[in-house]
Parts: C-alpha cells; structure tokens; sequence
C-alpha cells in the first residue's frame, strides 16, 4: 500500500491512480528570473524521489513542469512588478534572455543532483493561447470579469475557495509589502489576475500579446491551470508545490480549473517544507544563499547534498549548514564505497527469502508517505547485515532506481593504486599516532585530486569535484 499526506484533506490517503498503472504528475516549476538554489534542490529532489517511487511500484508516470517566463509578479498575489522584469534590469539583459539563461541554469543544477528531467517541460511565453482559452471559458461561465486594468476570476463565485488547504477567506491577507500595487477594479481583495493589460502599471511591460480583453500578459497562476489540463487532462492525480502555494497560488490554481471544467484539478496534493541555513530563512543579503555549484567549489559531491535531503522527512523543514552537509557526506560514502569491491556478477543469484526481507523493508518506507529517513535506516540495516556482498548489491541496485544516488558512478571510480597506497601508510602512521605524518601523507593525497573521509567504518577516498 502506497501513502501520501494530501494537503487538501489534510490526511494520509492510499493511493489510487486515475487510470490504472498510469499517473500523471504536475509539479510547479521555476520562475527564471534567478539563479536555482539549493532550496529549490531539495523540492525537486523530493519530486524526483516521489516520481522515481511511482516507476518502481509499477506505474508509467507523465511527468509535467512549467517554466514561469511570464506574469509572476512581486506578489503572489499577483500584483506589482514582473518578477522576469526586475531580474532582467538586474542582469542588463532582456526578458528572454535571462529567462532563457535560468532555465539553462535550473535543469543543468537539477542534471547534478540526478533529479530525472520532466517528460514534458512547458514554458508559459509556448502557451499564450491555452491560457486565453481557458479565461475565456472562466468568462463564459460568469465566474470572471473584466475591467479597464486587467480580466479578474471572482473568488465569491467559487464557494470552496474559503476552505481550501484550511485557509479562511478573511485570513488572507493581500498586498501587505509596501511596493506591492493592488488592482482598483477588483470587486474583492483577493480576486486574482487572469489577464493583465497593458495599462497603469503595467503601461510599458515588455511581453505582450494579442487578447479579446486587449494587449497584455497573463497571470501567473493561469499557466499551470492551463498547461497541465493541455498535457494531463482536466483532472489528474498528483501536483506539487513548495509550502509557500498553500496560501494563494494552489488555492487560486483550483478555483479557476474546477470552476472552468467541473472536475478537481488534482486529487492528491503535496507540499514540501522549506529548507533553512543555519536557522534563517536563505536570503543574498544574509550570505546564506547557496547554489549547486557553491557547494561544488566547497569541494562536496553534489549527491551528497541529496543525501542530506533524504535525511528529513519531506513534510519537515530542514536545515542546511556546512558541517551538516559534510556529515551527510561522509554517511552517503559510507553506504556506497563497499561496491566498489563487488563484482557485477555476484548480484546475478536470485533473492533468498532474507534478502526478500529487507526489500520488503525498505518498500514499507518508501511507500509511508515518502518516510526517506526511515528508507534510509532500512538501507543501512541491510548493508550492515550478514547477507552475500552480491545479495547486497542486487538490492543496491533496486534501491537506487527509488534513491538516485547513482550507483553505477561510485562503482565505476576507478582509484589509482598510488593514492591507494598513499591511503594504506596514511591509516598505519594514524594508528601509529604519527600525526605529523598522516597529515603530510593527507596533503599528498589532496594535491593529487582526492579527500580522505574519516567514518566509522574507515577512511574513504573521494575524488574532488
């Protein structure tokens, strides 16, 4: 039986795909204005891990991710300035160029943690008249309207609206930055933006398009509303999200879907916690906002940040720092370097009924709700027990079609017998308690590419990245 916590019921539900042996997964994307950060990686991770989960239970998952190139604004609400603008004044480069420069940036940082790229990669600037046939149709069933500034979707319309996620309607609050300018037609404060024109504020925006209601952009929650009904159907089974889309994204994305067609959009939804740096919240202005590749050029293998993902239950925040990514480092080593040793030929025997015990363990806990950390401690329990090496590396290799740590990259490093050997009279002068010696020996090893790893269960060579 296969669990997820569905933050719509607020309950662990079994899961049940639409159609059998098949799922359809939507998973919010990036809007590119930025540079990916490694909060992002343990979202996606955690989607790749729900994906990867899906494959191995048997089903053929399509797997949809939107790339926001336009209409997200400095609010989630929808108002203010175009996130896309204010990152292209930054760079000094037009809209399409960063936006085109980011994704670039995203999906090469989502390759380095082995997130699986989506079957199908939708960008909102491709998908212009979906979105207007979509508001056309929210028009038509009178639960949109337009104004001299933008075509709004009337949240009073759509009664559930004040029940979803378990948010009250007279709870949310709308536009409470300072910077942020509200509509003056909206007939309620949190009526939300389908179509933007080209007016006030927004007089001299740079994408623009065609519509009925006038030249102008659409909304940023219309693109996923769109874009996953064009390639999933009207009503599908799961979608994601960070944390953050509780409030007002997810909420306004199922009110205009189920009040244009009738159906739930999605009929499981899951929300990931954020990832925190040393206790705050990641932010440039704290120096605490880090990249993939920062932690490359800390010298980190980027799968042990995805390690340390898989530490925490998806549900829980986490938080990121330096020592905690080092000690992640060392356990994913740890857990991967003894197949190195092991010939792919050992693994060829069919399971013994003990072997069928740990996988069984192990299936348990991926399948309770995505439990990583108690997957991870099943994983260890069966390395560390009295099974065949080959048995060992048989179930590796299952559990690493769900894990995606790769593991045919750790067998695959080969270790020159020089710093092999280097290794071996390191561990004798540290047995020796000749310090000075082990320290040399250590510096040796680092000039030739390599960082010693001190575990419990000995020291482990790692080639530099």
């Amino acid at each position: 039986m296969f669990t997820l916590y569905n933050s719509l019921t607020r309950q662990k539900e079994e899961f049940h795909s639409i159609k059998p042996d098949r799922v359809g997964l939507y998973t919010c994307g990036m809007t590119v204005y930025d540079y990916a950060h490694i909060g992002h990686g343990r979202k996606y991770t955690m989607d790749d891990v729900l994906r990867r989960t899906l494959t191995f239970l048997g089903y053929q998952v399509t797997h949809v991710q939107n790339v926001t190139d336009v209409g997200h604004l400095v609010s989630d609400a929808d108002e203010g300035g175009d996130k896309m603008e204010k990152g292209a004044l930054k760079a000094g480069k037009t809209v399409w160029e960063i936006a085109e420069f980011f994704t670039q940036h995203f999906y090469d940082s989502m390759d380095r943690l082995h997130i699986l790229r989506p079957t199908v990669v939708c960008r909102a600037t491709d998908h212009i008249q979906e979105q207007i046939d979509l508001i056309q149709r929210l028009i038509d069933n009178n639960v949109a309207y337009d104004t001299p500034e933008a075509v709004y979707f009337e949240v009073s319309k759509f009664l559930e609206y004040g029940q979803l996620f378990g948010q009250k309607l007279d709870e949310k609050e709308i536009a409470v930055r300072e910077d942020v300018i509200t509509g003056s037609y909206k007939r309620n404060p949190a009526d939300f933006v389908l179509w933007a024109k080209r007016t006030g504020h927004h007089a001299n925006h740079i994408m623009h398009w065609d519509s009925p209601w006038g030249d102008g952009f659409p909304g940023w929650h219309i693109e996923c509303s769109a874009m996953s009904m064009k390639y999933l159907g009207e009503t599908f089974d799961i979608h994601t999200g960070g944390e953050d889309h509780l409030s007002i994204h997810h909420p306004n994305e199922i009110a205009q879907s189920q009040a244009a067609t009738g159906e739930p959009l999605a009929h499981y939804w899951i929300h990931h916690a954020f990832l925190m740096v040393d206790g705050q919240k990641m932010s440039k202005s704290l120096g605490n906002f880090y990249r993939v590749e920062d932690v490359i050029e800390r010298g980190f293998n980027p799968i042990s940040l995805r390690y340390l993902y898989l530490n925490s239950h998806y549900r829980k925040p986490l938080n990121f720092t330096w020592s905690g990514l080092e000690a992640a480092e060392k356990g994913l080593y740890s857990l991967l370097s003894w197949m190195q040793d092991v010939p792919a030929e050992e693994a060829d025997e069919a399971y013994t009924q003990d072997s069928l015990i740990h996988r069984n363990n192990f299936i348990q806990s991926i399948c309770d709700d995505l439990n990583t950390p108690k997957t991870l401690a099943a994983v260890w329990e069966m390395v560390r027990s009295d099974l065949p090496r080959g048995q060992k590396l048989k179930l590796m290799r299952e559990f690493d079609e769900v894990l995606g740590f790769g593991l045919d990259d750790f067998r695959h490093i080969v270790i020159p017998e020089d710093v092999k050997e280097l290794l071996d009279a390191r561990n004798e002068a540290r047995n020796s308690k000749d310090y000075s010696k082990s320290d040399q020996l250590r510096d040796q090893i680092d000039q030739l590419g390599y960082t010693i790893l001190d575990t419990k269960e000995g020291s482990i060579l790692r080639k530099k990245y």
